[in-house]
This record gives C-alpha cells, sequence and structure tokens, in this order.
C-alpha cells in the first residue's frame, strides 16, 4: 500500500466516513482491477469527491479550488517546465508572498512537493482541485512535445560546456546529479519510457558515444543520443534516485525506484555494471497499470483458462511456468496466486526480485548475499503452516527438492523453470539430479508460453496467404476460408515496425497416468511431446497461428518465436 493510500485511509476512518471492512473492500477492487483506490471509492458511494477533497484540503491545512485556466496567466504558467508540470501532474495557480501555489494530482505526496521545489527554485505549497481539471489545464497549458529532450540538452549545453566531471569527486558528483537540467532529463527519460510503456531503458556508455535505448514490445530502440559528458550526471542521478552508492563504481549494485510517473505508480528496478567506458545502468519497468493479473486476459482461451484453474486449485502437486526471460512467466504465476488468495488458505511467495505486492499473501524477497536462497525460503516456509507456495525460480537441485518435498507433504508448489517447450521441463528437472519417480508423483503441469508482438491496429491491412505462409501454419487454404491474414505497414504509432503491443501464446502439458509411465521410463523429451499432442495438448506454435490466422498477429512472428517446434 503507497503512502498517499495510507494517508487517505487513515483520514477516511478518523472522520468516520468509512470502515475498516470498507476500506479493504475497496482496496482489494483497487488491487484486483488496477483502478485507483479513489475512483474505486467513489463507485462504492462512500464519499463523493468533492467530499474527499475538501476532507485532504483541511487535513493539510490548504485551500481545495476551482481551476480557471482562464485566470491563471502566462507568467504564472512559465514557473514550472512543462515536463516538470506532466511528470508530477502539477499546475502553478497564483503566487502568494513568494510563494508559488501549485494545485496537485497527489496533494499528499510530501515527497513530491518537496522535489518540486528544487526544480522550480521557488517554495511551493499545495492546492486541491478537482484532478480532471488538473489533467485538463494541463493538456492546454503544457501540450505534448513541450519541454522536449531537446529543450532540456539545450539548458544542458549552455550549463555544462562539455565539461567532465571527476568521477572521483563524490561531492561534485552529488552535485551534478542534482542540477535542475540533469534532473529534468532523467524524468523525461523516464516519462517517455512510460507513455511508450518500455520495459526496460538502458543507459550505456562507449569510447565516443552515451546510448540511451528503449525496449518495447521486445525490442530495443535507440533515441538520440545525448552528449557523451552527460553519461557520468545521468547516472549518478539514477544512483541518488535508487540510493546506490555513488562512489562504488568497481562493483555491479541493484536498488530500485518508486515514484509516480505520468499520473501512474511505477516501481523501477536498477541494475548497474561497471563495464570500460563507464557504469552502464539498466532500469527494468514494473508499471502495474498496463499488467492484468488476471488469467482471463492474459491471451489464453476459455479452454485453456479452465485446465489452468483445475490444477491451482488442487491441494497438493508441483505446476511449472517455463520460458526465457520476460516471455511473461511471473505475470502468470501472479494471475494464478490471486485466483487462489482467500482468507482459507496461507500463500507464501519467495521471489527474487519481489515484483508487485499482493495484498493477503506473505512475500519473501531471495537474497543470495546472505544466503537466503529459493532452497532456504522453501525451508522455512514448510515451518510456517502454508496452504500453497509460490517459488520464482527453480534454479538448482536444492530448490527442486524441496519444491518435491513441499509437494509430497500436502502443498501445492508453483514455480518457473527456463525451457524451450513444456515437455522439456522434465530433462531438466532430470538434469538437475532429481530422480524420475519424485517427478512423476509430483509434477501436474507445465505451461510453457512466449510473448510475441501483436500487429499495429492504426496500420493493419489484410492480404491474401501465400502458399508458403499456409505450409508454415500447417492448414489447407480450404481450412482458412474466406478469412485474410494480416500484416502492419508501419507508422509513427508502432515506430514504423508493423507491431504494437504483444500477446502470450500458450501450451499446457497435463502429466496424465501415461506420462507419468513415460517419465519413469526416462523416454527421451520428444517423446513426451508427441504423446502429449496425442491427448490434445495444442502447441505454442499452434496456438501463435490461431492469433495469425484471427489477424492479431503474423505468421513471421509466430515462426520467429517458435523456431525450436
Amino acid at each position: 500500500m503507497d503512502a498517499e493510500i495510507s494517508a487517505l485511509w487513515h483520514l477516511l476512518l478518523d472522520a468516520g466516513k468509512a470502515t475498516e471492512e470498507q476500506l479493504e473492500e475497496v482496496y482489494e477492487e483497487h488491487d484486483r482491477t488496477g483502478r485507483s483506490f479513489t475512483t474505486v471509492l467513489y463507485n462504492y458511494d462512500i464519499i463523493t469527491e468533492d467530499d474527499l477533497l475538501k476532507m485532504v484540503a483541511d487535513n493539510l491545512g490548504t485551500d481545495f479550488v476551482v481551476l480557471k485556466p482562464g485566470e491563471i496567466g502566462e507568467e504564472i504558467r512559465e514557473r514550472i517546465k512543462p515536463e516538470v508540470a506532466r511528470m508530477y501532474s502539477v499546475v502553478p495557480v497564483r503566487e502568494e508572498d513568494g510563494v508559488l501555489l501549485v494545485a496537485a494530482l497527489e496533494p499528499m505526496n510530501y515527497r513530491m512537493i518537496d522535489e518540486l521545489h528544487f526544480l522550480v527554485g521557488q517554495e511551493c505549497r499545495v492546492l486541491v482541485a478537482r484532478p480532471h481539471e488538473i489533467e485538463e489545464a494541463i493538456d492546454q497549458f503544457y501540450p505534448e512535445g513541450s519541454g522536449t529532450i531537446q529543450d532540456v540538452l539545450g539548458e544542458l549545453a549552455q550549463s555544462h560546456s562539455g565539461e567532465v566531471l571527476d568521477i572521483n569527486d563524490v561531492e561534485s558528483l552529488e552535485a551534478a546529479a542534482n542540477e535542475a537540467p540533469i534532473v529534468r532529463f532523467v524524468n523525461i527519460i523516464l516519462s517517455q519510457a512510460i507513455k511508450d510503456q518500455a520495459s526496460d531503458i538502458h543507459f550505456e556508455p562507449f569510447a565516443d558515444e552515451f546510448r540511451i535505448r528503449y525496449r518495447i514490445d521486445g525490442a530495443l530502440y535507440e533515441m538520440a543520443p545525448p552528449p557523451k559528458h552527460l553519461a557520468v550526471p545521468v547516472i549518478s542521478r539514477i544512483k541518488v534516485m535508487s540510493n546506490l552508492n555513488i562512489a562504488e563504481r568497481r562493483m555491479p549494485q541493484d536498488g530500485r525506484i518508486e515514484r509516480r510517473i505520468n499520473g501512474r505508480q511505477v516501481d523501477l528496478r536498477v541494475s548497474s555494471l561497471p563495464t570500460r567506458y563507464g557504469e552502464s545502468v539498466v532500469l527494468r519497468v514494473l508499471d502495474r497499470s498496463v499488467v492484468e493479473l488476471n488469467l482471463d486476459r492474459l491471451g489464453m482461451d476459455a479452454d485453456l483458462v479452465h485446465r489452468v484453474r483445475r490444477i491451482i486449485a488442487r491441494p497438493n502437486g508441483i505446476f511449472l511456468v517455463t520460458g526465457p526471460t520476460g516471455s511473461g512467466k511471473t505475470t502468470t504465476l501472479y494471475a494464478g496466486l490471486k485466483e487462489i488468495n482467500n482468507v482459507e488458505d496461507k500463500l507464501l511467495t519467495a521471489e527474487d526480485p519481489v515484483e508487485y505486492d499482493l495484498e493477503g499473501i506473505m512475500q519473501l524477497q531471495v537474497r543470495e548475499s546472505v544466503n537466503m536462497t529459493f532452497g532456504r525460503a522453501l525451508r522455512a516456509f514448510l515451518r510456517q503452516d502454508p496452504d500453497r507456495i509460490m517459488v520464482g525460480e527453480i534454479r538448482d537441485v536444492d530448490t527442486a527438492s524441496m519444491a518435491i518435498q513441499a509437494s509430497l507433504t500436502g502443498h501445492l508448489v508453483m514455480s518457473t523453470l527456463h525451457t524451450n517447450d513444456a515437455a522439456g521441463a522434465v530433462t531438466r528437472l532430470i538434469d538437475m539430479g532429481i530422480e524420475p519417480f519424485l517427478i512423476s508423483s509430483t509434477l501436474v503441469g507445465v505451461l510453457a508460453q512466449r510473448l510475441i508482438r501483436r500487429v499495429c491496429n492504426a496500420c493493419k491491412t489484410e492480404y491474401e496467404a501465400e502458399d508458403k505462409e499456409l505450409e508454415q501454419m500447417g492448414i489447407t487454404r480450404e481450412q482458412l476460408g474466406t478469412r485474410k491474414l494480416c500484416r502492419g505497414r508501419g507508422c509513427e504509432m508502432c515506430n514504423n515496425t508493423g507491431y504494437r503491443g504483444r500477446i502470450g501464446i500458450f501450451e499446457l502439458l497435463r502429466v496424465t497416468s501415461d506420462i507419468q509411465s513415460m517419465i519413469n521410463k526416462r523416454v527421451p523429451t520428444q517423446a513426451i511431446r508427441d504423446r502429449a499432442i496425442e491427448q490434445g495438448m495444442r502447441t505454442m506454435r499452434a496456438d501463435g497461428m490461431i492469433a495469425a490466422m484471427n489477424g492479431i498477429t503474423t505468421v513471421d512472428e509466430v515462426m520467429r518465436f517458435t523456431s525450436f517446434a
């Protein structure tokens, strides 16, 4: 629960406007759907928007105002840079006794107010206003495209003039990291990444350039490179934001940034790596608002969802989700956990890292540095009277053995493995040193998955399938019938790639009595796979080709991600 929701929670309780039970119900709905806490609050008719805003204003000792953009002069508007207004969702209203009064979307976010004071260079005080009025004023005063990276780079060119910082002078590094243009530059980078739904942001120093790249829909895209001399202050800024040791440049470091960006609560996982030309930093973006923690919304068809639900409803056994890094395995496991989370069962998770907070579930952060491994976490879990357990990854024989022990003692264990397909999970466990009879007696299902790109809806065009494509799809022209295949021409919306967004493709191996017998006999992976297909398993390639036939993706995209099939 973030600080603002916690503050509203206590405010409503203290004022007698809501009960603990009502607020818990509201929070569960907010957590399940991703809708804002206040939106759910209003939908439950617990309090009106204006009444809540007036309560917040009284609590802060400030005013609740009705924004009238026509009464806000240009001189006041220009006190706040466009990128700052959009980043922090604030609008300057007026000045009183040298203090700038700003209407803020998050008036109870004290950290934001402190940062705003620094960026504006003037003492600021918050006013409370209706959220839609603030958003409309921002759109009117600071249209998209104003306050661009080029604007900030122009300021930096004047202030830095190509100077190179002494990386051994910690005070100079801290001062540079806190310079307003550097702060705004990093904020714009983060804001653009969230807007483009990037999953990762790469800051990479080379001999003659400083490269910044976004990973969008699985592919990396490079922005216009900023001047090389900005690498040190920009990376120092990120280290300050994530509470990393700014003086340590010889060892890798990991950190975390939690902040509201573009009106959304975002979690950024930070990893620094010392390289020949300076520290490379990668930010993994965890944006809850774009993640669907719901089995019905992951891209599975109704029959597959039903089969997965039957597996995770079991009282014991091991259920594995497999695929490469970035294939959505954790999201699928989280969706499964939310499905079975209830007051009658105790759920425990061991994760590295904990990517999202799940209400009502005990989550543990694995820390290899202090020997808190997945295996050790599982041992501790078995003394905590759990019903179901999620382990972020089975990496070694110790973790696998403990997962099997937990299953044999009456617990459902869910975890992930890195394998190409569902049947490969059996071979992987045997290669770790697990006896086949233990695998066959505990493994209940393996879900393999990939994320493939969707055809961009803005530039989607239909075309007649070629014979080669039909051959790749494994169907005849008669089976395709009147349906047309689709591809994207490429447009501004999709960075001229023809793709925008991703969907999952899946295959579910159910461990039937036949499969159990084959595992015990150590038959090859392909034989297990063939038998599963005979018993009704749809392969990832077949699942992807159905999506291609329905115009959701392309045959090329399916072939690229299922080349092992």
